[in-house]
Formats: structure tokens, sequence, C-alpha cells
């Protein structure tokens, strides 16, 4: 047999392993909850394929997401809760995450702009070190990515765009779903999950129902500079217009005062949002200053921002034979409590509970009949959530006097209460209810 030269083990080594045709599961979508579910399941023996349209590979996107991380910051954050730091934790990107850019916050400062109501949250009420983190969606991606790199389990597939999705068929005895893709390839999985957002084209091909509004509401979401520091607080005010949020960040390549950066997201009509758009960074800040009643001084400086349409869905079902719906391709909610990624976290937290606890007693992980389990635990927490967040808008929305009033009174209550309040607040932030394994403080 011919020795290989150096020169070509080295081309060999460079060439990209043939994937095979079939795995055990399938993500579409390699976002945050996608990923999250992969590393989770990643030493359950399973193959696991992500499936990731853009046409990048994860060493190039863990780059791209550090070559940013010291300039501008992220528009997109996510108010993580404890909950969902211990998810990430298991994932291994935690650690990974705490090396970049987070930022903890202690206290949530919460009032009534057309009112007098007002309620504060405290860690130290609940002998807590904080309550959650703001952390820019690029950093928990990049943390991920990251992580994954360790799994060999975990396959990636990008550049890959879903045309079609089959109905479960018995291939050797195996219960498939083929996935064909725009270049005329295919592949067969066990278990398809949809993970690829909102406007998921992999929800579609499977034919689940949504049941979806709009909200009235565009979100402005960008990242100011303010004078007086964050505090590590959150402040939200409401309003008859909707709910202005300043969530605090913190930038690590700044050395001295470090907390004078704060993302913000401004719920409000469509054409408010179109008039706050067309400001100059100047008046903008102005207008900002003025609607959250000057709490955090002058706002000196604005990223650029951007308007995003607010809309609710929810899927009539998250399962089939084969296929399960998480995260956002499954469920959206209005941002005005920034729950959406911990739902969409604790998707696939329990999701991943469910397949290795069917795994170890030997049953079909994938039939209709076991993830049915995860739509019991998930559709339901999922639906309360988003009617809360309906009410609460609708209750803010009002001018009538009774519901002004009202609202005014209960919160003014509620924040005299401590055990009401300590009670909600750690629901919250998930320290307790019904929580998946991956979720729970050991």
């Amino acid at each position: 047999m011919t020795e290989l030269s150096q020169d070509q083990k080295l081309q060999q080594k460079k060439q990209p392993q043939q994937q095979a045709d079939q795995v055990d599961i399938a993500i579409v979508g390699a976002g945050m909850v996608g990923m999250t579910l992969a590393c989770l399941l990643a030493d359950s023996g399973l193959t696991v394929r992500v499936i990731e349209a853009r046409n990048s590979d994860r060493e190039s996107l863990i780059s791209a997401e550090q070559q940013q991380r010291s300039d501008a910051f992220d528009n997109r954050v996510s108010a993580l809760t404890i909950a969902s730091q211990q998810i990430l934790q298991s994932t291994s990107a935690w650690p990974l995450m705490q090396q970049m850019r987070i930022t903890p916050y202690t206290r949530m400062d919460v009032w009534d702009g057309e009112g007098s109501g007002n309620i504060q949250f405290n860690s130290h009420e609940l002998q807590e070190e904080y309550l959650g983190h703001i952390v820019e969606n690029r950093v928990t991606l990049a943390a991920l990515y990251q992580a994954s790199l360790a799994m060999p389990a975990i396959e990636w597939q990008s550049g890959s765009r879903l045309t079609g999705l089959s109905e479960i068929e018995t291939d050797n005895n195996q219960q498939l779903r083929t996935l064909s893709f725009a270049d005329g390839s295919t592949l067969k999985a066990g278990l398809v999950i949809a993970a690829d957002g909102a406007m998921s084209n992999t929800r579609r091909l499977a034919d689940l129902p949504m049941w979806e509004w709009d909200y009235g509401h565009h979100a402005i979401v960008t990242t100011v500079k303010v004078a007086d520091g964050h505090q590590h607080t959150c402040w939200q005010r409401f309003t008859d217009d909707g709910p202005l949020a300043f969530l605090p960040v913190s930038d690590l390549a700044v050395s001295g005062k470090n907390d004078q950066h704060c993302s913000i997201v401004w719920s409000t009509s469509p054409d408010h949002a179109a008039e706050l758009m067309t400001l100059d960074d100047d008046a903008f800040c102005r207008a900002l200053e003025h609607a959250i009643e000057g709490r955090l001084g002058n706002v000196t400086a604005a990223q650029p921002r951007m308007s995003v349409p607010l809309r609710q869905r929810h899927a009539s079902r998250y399962v089939q034979a084969g296929f399960a719906a998480i995260g956002d391709a499954a469920h959206t909610i209005h941002p005005l409590a920034g729950q959406g990624v911990n739902l969409g976290l604790l998707d696939a937290a329990v999701l991943a509970e469910v397949i290795l606890d069917a795994q170890a007693a030997g049953e079909m992980w994938q039939s209709e009949y076991v993830l049915h389990r995860y739509q019991r635990q998930r559709q339901g927490e999922n639906l309360k959530m988003a009617a809360s967040m309906e009410g609460f808008k609708r209750l803010f929305a009002t001018d009538a006097a009774v519901p002004r009033l009202l609202r005014n009174v209960g919160m003014s209550l509620m924040n005299k209460t401590p055990m009401i309040k300590n009670h909600v607040v750690q629901q919250a932030m998930g320290l307790s209810g019904n929580l998946p394994r991956f979720a729970r403080r050991s």
C-alpha cells in the first residue's frame, strides 16, 4: 500500500467528513433554542444534526460574534432568568458567556406612567445575588456554538434550505421522516424539530395550525447611553400607548464607569413608531428622556434603531409523530416582560428531558404518544404566559377611570405585600414551579 505524503494527509484532514443521509434527530434552525436542545441531547447516544439555512460553519460564526462583542452592542437582548441560566449551564455555554459580556440585574422598577402605581423588586429581599441577567443574543449564540464544537454527536449542515417534509414513513422497521432541500439532497430523521423562528418554514411544511393576531404595536429597539447609569436595574414604564423598558448592559471592554448603557424596548403604536424612526439621534434621545421621566438622567447617545411589528402566535398543537415545534416556531408573545426566549429554553429543556427519559425506559421516543408529554407540560404554561401578557397590555392600554384606579391600587398593594410580591418574582425568575431538571438548581 502506498504511503500518503504529509501534504496528502493534511489535505485529507481538511476535507469535510461525509455525513450520513440518516440521523436520529434533525433540528431545523441554529438559533438559541435549537442549539440549546442540540447541546442537551449531545450525550444521549443519539445522532443530532443541526440544519442552518445560512452558508456558514460554526467556527466562522463564533469568530464573527467575538469580533463584534467589543464594538457596538447587539440590539437584540434577552432578560435571562435563573432557570434559563441553569439550562445554559447544562449545555456548558454559561461559563463561556461569563467570559464574554453578560449583565446581572439586582432590581426591577415598574410604574404606571398615567397614575401612581409603582412596584419594585429587589434580589436582596429574596436573599439572592441577582434577579437575572441581560445578555445580547449574539453572546448566547456564540457560546452555544463554541460549546457544541466539543460535542462530536452534533453534526452541522449549513446552507440548506428546507423545501419538503414527508409524513412519517416506515423504512427498515424504522419510523422516519424525509427532509428535502433546495439543492436536491434529502435526509431521513426519526424526529424533526422545528426551531426556525416565528415564520417557521418547517412548521408550515408540517401543516401545524396556528392562532395569531396583531398586537397593534411595533417595538423600537436600540442601545443608548445614559448619564446617571443603569444601577443594575431594569426600568419599565407603562403608558396608554405601550410599555417602555430600559435594560442594563455593561461593556467589558470599557475601563472605569461601566454602567452607562441600556438596551431599550419601546412598544408603541405603528404611527408613533414610524414617527420615532424618522427622528435624528438627538431628538430621539430627548423623546426617550421624556418617556422614561428622566429616571436615568440625560440620554446622551443612541445606536442605530430598528422597528419590529409585534404579533402573537401560538400553534394549536406542538407535536406530531416524528415532529415537534419549540421556541418561536411554536409561540411568540409580547416582549413587555422579556419572557420569550426563556419560554423557548424551557421548551428545549422539557423536550430533551422527555426524549432522554423515554430512551432510558426503552420507549419509542419519537412517537406522538411520547412527544405529547412535552406538549402537555409546555403548551399550557406558554398559553398562560401569553394570556398574562395580553391582559397586561389591555389593562394598561385603557384610559377608563375604573381600570386605571384598579391597576394603580393593585400595583401599590402588591408592592406592600412581600409574600405575594416575592412569590410572583420567584416564579418569574424560575426559582419555583414545575421546572424540568435541566432548569433546576442543584
